[in-house]
């Protein structure tokens, strides 16, 4: 893998970490705000979401609840885009350009301190 790529993934990883931060600390706005069902089928197209995740998520009535299960899913994904494509889901969306920029001006600082002090290390002092 060649240098540039890899400096590319490590910024993609740590802008995710970041953005996944952010959504968290922004949970009940973003709940009681986003469209849940057009976020579900961004996602669905961007690749985070599978077809049978994408059906189970569109089954609640209850647009908060489909937005809290669809936010709990992605907090569990694997997938190294998954915020970074929430974002986009998001911008998407005109009339929820303040959230945008609330997500942008959240302060996540003693969040990422306590992230990267908290995790254990491989390294041996030996």
């Amino acid at each position: 893998m060649s240098l540039v790529i890899l400096r590319y993934a490590i910024i993609a990883a740590e802008s995710n970490a970041v953005l996944k931060l952010k959504f968290q600390k922004l949970h009940a706005t973003v709940i009681n705000t986003v469209n849940a069902t057009n976020a579900i089928d961004f996602l669905f197209q961007e690749g985070v979401l599978g077809q049978q995740e994408m059906r189970t998520l569109l089954m609640p009535e209850d647009p908060r609840k489909q937005c809290r299960d669809l936010l709990a899913l992605l907090h569990t994904s694997e997938n190294p885009q998954t915020f970074v494509k929430l974002y986009l889901a998001i911008k998407n969306e005109s009339h929820l350009q303040w959230l945008i920029d609330r997500v942008d001006q959240c302060d996540v600082t003693s969040l990422l301190q306590q992230m990267y002090t908290s995790e254990p290390t491989s390294m041996s002092f030996d």
